[in-house]
């Protein structure tokens, strides 16, 4: 959990994601007013020493120019990579901002008699189970209080990203580095993350990049490649060029272990289907056909596999069409996986 923290907390401290962020998923009007030029981390003015010691929280601030008056708002970044859902996510957000708040009036960053500035808090999601906890304190709080009493009640909302949620058909439109981070995060194989990193590679070329480039390195070895492709051997690359060389290698050798392990398992399956054919219709028969069988279903298994992979719990209907295909069948729909973006390309029709 730590790894993955500090490599998301690496990625997401420079500024071109962040701005990416804002612009590509903070959907509302008044983000037209911002002036990206000015966003800048906040390390020590207006965190608190609790604040610091938080490592999966980043805080970042731009101006808001509105009717010719530039005004700071406080990006208020919170990484939230537990397995599960905090209910109580509104409370913690109202303590860091009340922090938030009292750093930045004993740091002097606030003036006596100022407004308070702006904060934006946002909750970036990117866990399995789709995210319940209610977004606004005020839903928390018991709804069978008196009208009077529940208008003194603290308010506070938060802004939820939950990766998940985006498709990829949406995502893969936007010339986005946090959209391209969105798409990894939800990749399935190897081709999939093959595809974004060229992507990355084009939109990160210029020198003043590097670091971001590098930060993606780190994050894809240390946090995404292991969990998507178990037992890799990564190598030990700084650069986004040489990972995306290093990944087209791997999408061969990765398809062409599963078909090995494909095979072997139907040979065992077929032996173990042929001896049991063979006591009622001659060993020597049985066994042959139990070979054929077994590959069949051995490469069968391998392709339902490969298709889990890429797609997630596959639909009824697929599991239908594999187990009534020929072995011609198999064989072209296997070599489809890594070409086709969707089950119904695949097996060539729609449903």
């Amino acid at each position: 959990m730590a790894e993955h923290d500090s490599s998301y907390k690496l990625l997401f401290s420079h500024r071109e994601l962040v701005a990416d962020l804002i612009r590509g998923f903070v959907n509302e009007d008044w983000t037209q007013s911002l002036d990206f030029d000015t966003l800048e981390r906040v390390r020590e003015i207006g965190v608190s020493h609790d604040l610091r010691e938080r490592e999966d929280d980043i805080l970042w601030r731009l101006r808001l120019i509105k009717d010719g008056r530039e005004h700071w708002l406080y990006v208020y970044l919170l990484l939230e990579f537990q397995s599960s859902v905090d209910p109580y996510m509104a409370v913690r957000l109202l303590t860091y901002v009340g922090l938030l708040y009292e750093d930045l009036r004993k740091a002097d960053a606030i003036r006596a008699g100022e407004p308070l500035p702006a904060v934006l808090p946002i909750v970036l999601y990117n866990g399995r189970d789709s995210w319940t906890a209610k977004t606004s304190l005020s839903d928390l709080i018991d709804p069978d209080l008196p009208p009077q009493l529940r208008a003194w009640q603290p308010q506070i909302r938060y802004l939820l990203l939950e990766e998940r949620r985006y498709a990829e058909a949406d995502l893969a439109g936007l010339q986005n580095v946090a959209a391209a981070l969105f798409r990894l995060e939800n990749s399935r194989a190897p081709a999939d993350i093959q595809r974004v990193v060229a992507s990355l590679l084009d939109w990160l070329a210029a020198p003043e990049q590097t670091e971001l480039r590098r930060a993606f390195v780190v994050w894809l070895k240390r946090v995404l490649l292991p969990s998507r492709v178990p037992g890799v051997v990564i190598p030990n690359v700084i650069e986004l060029e040489e990972l995306h060389s290093m990944l087209a290698e791997t999408v061969k050798t990765w398809v062409e272990e599963w078909k090995e392990l494909g095979w072997k398992q139907g040979i065992e399956q077929g032996i173990e289907r042929g001896i049991e054919q063979g006591i009622e219709r001659g060993i020597e028969r049985g066994i042959e056909q139990g070979i054929e069988q077994g590959i069949h279903r051995g490469e069968t298994k391998i392709l339902r596999r490969l298709l889990m992979r890429r797609f997630g719990t596959l639909p009824a209907w697929v599991g239908e069409r594999l187990e009534q295909a020929e072995e011609s069948e198999i064989e072209c729909w296997t070599d489809r996986v890594l070409d086709c973006d969707s089950l119904e390309r695949i097996f060539g029709e729609s449903h």
